[in-house]
C-alpha cells in the first residue's frame, strides 16, 4: 500500500512503521494518524509478520500533535478533538489491541500526543539523551488520549502526577530508570540494531501464543483481584495456537 506521511519495510516478520514528515519532526496530523491506524492493522492481518516497530523519520520520533492546526481551532474545555475527531483513539486501538507486538523505537523528541501512542505500544526502546516531556498543561489542554491512565501505570502516580503538572522534560535515561522505556541505548545506532534484534526475537516465536499473551496482559491492566483474573486467565481460549506440537518436534535438538 502506498503512503503520503508514513513509510512501512518488512524485514523477515518484522514490519517497520515509519512516521514520515521529518521536515515538521514527525508531528501528528489526521492524515497521518490514519494512515498508521492502515499500516498497523494491515501488519496485524498479515500471517507472514511477526512484530512491528514504530519509529520516526529524521531527527525524532515525534514532536506530538502539530502545534500548527491549533493555531485557528476553538477550543472547548482544553480539547483537540474537535480536529482529530476519532483518529487517534483510532490509532491507540489499533496498536494496543494489535494481535501483534508494537514496539516504540524512540529518538529525538517525544512529546504529549507523541509519548501517549507511544505508551500505548507493548514497550518501548530509546537512546540515553532522547527527551520525553508532557506538556498539556503548559498548553492549556487536557489530557484524552491516554496520558493520564498509562503514563501513571508507567512511573506510578506521583511520579505521573509530577511529569504533567510541570510539563518538564526528562531524558531516555530517565525513562528507563522510572520504568517508562525498557531499555535506552546509547545513540541511534545501536537503538536501530537493538530494535531489530528485539522485534526478530518476538518474530520467532509462535504468533497464536503473542496474541494470547497480549489479551491476558489486557486482562491485567483491569485490575481484578487476583484469583479472579487467574480463574479468568485459565479459563480463556486461543484456537489460534496451531503450532505447538511442530516446535516441540524441535526440543532438544
Amino acid at each position: 500500500m502506498s503512503y503520503e506521511y508514513i513509510k512501512t519495510t518488512r524485514n523477515g516478520g518484522v514490519e517497520t512503521v515509519s512516521l514520515n514528515r521529518p521536515e515538521a519532526l514527525n508531528a501528528f496530523t489526521p492524515e497521518l494518524l490514519g494512515e498508521l491506524i492502515e499500516a498497523i492493522r494491515s501488519a496485524g492481518d498479515d500471517a507472514a509478520c511477526g512484530a512491528i516497530i514504530l519509529e520516526g523519520e529524521g531527527r525524532a520520533f515525534s514532536a506530538g500533535v502539530d502545534l500548527k492546526l491549533l493555531q485557528n481551532a476553538s477550543f472547548a474545555a482544553g480539547q483537540v478533538d474537535n480536529i482529530f475527531g476519532d483518529t487517534a483513539f483510532a490509532a491507540a486501538d489499533a496498536i494496543r489491541l494489535c494481535p501483534l507486538p508494537v514496539i516504540a523505537k524512540v529518538h529525538g523528541f517525544c512529546f504529549t500526543g507523541a509519548l501517549e501512542i507511544a505508551l500505548h505500544c507493548d514497550f518501548i526502546l530509546t537512546t540515553l539523551e532522547t527527551k520525553f516531556g508532557d506538556t498539556h498543561a503548559k498548553w492549556g489542554l487536557r489530557p484524552s488520549w491516554g496520558m493520564s491512565q498509562n503514563l501513571a501505570r508507567a512511573v506510578g502516580t506521583r511520579r505521573a502526577r509530577e511529569l504533567s503538572f510541570t510539563a518538564a522534560t526528562f531524558t531516555g535515561e530517565d525513562a528507563v530508570r522510572w520504568g517508562l522505556a525498557n531499555t535506552a541505548f546509547a545513540d541511534k545506532e545501536t537503538l536501530d540494531v537493538g530494535a531489530v534484534a528485539r522485534a526478530a526475537a518476538i518474530a520467532e516465536t509462535s504468533r497464536g501464543a503473542i496474541a494470547a499473551y497480549k489479551d491476558l496482559f489486557r486482562l491485567h491492566e483491569e485490575n481484578r483481584p487476583l484469583e479472579d483474573a487467574l480463574d479468568e486467565e485459565v479459563a480463556r481460549d486461543y484456537p489460534d495456537i496451531t503450532d505447538t506440537a511442530e516446535r516441540l518436534k524441535g526440543f532438544g535438538k
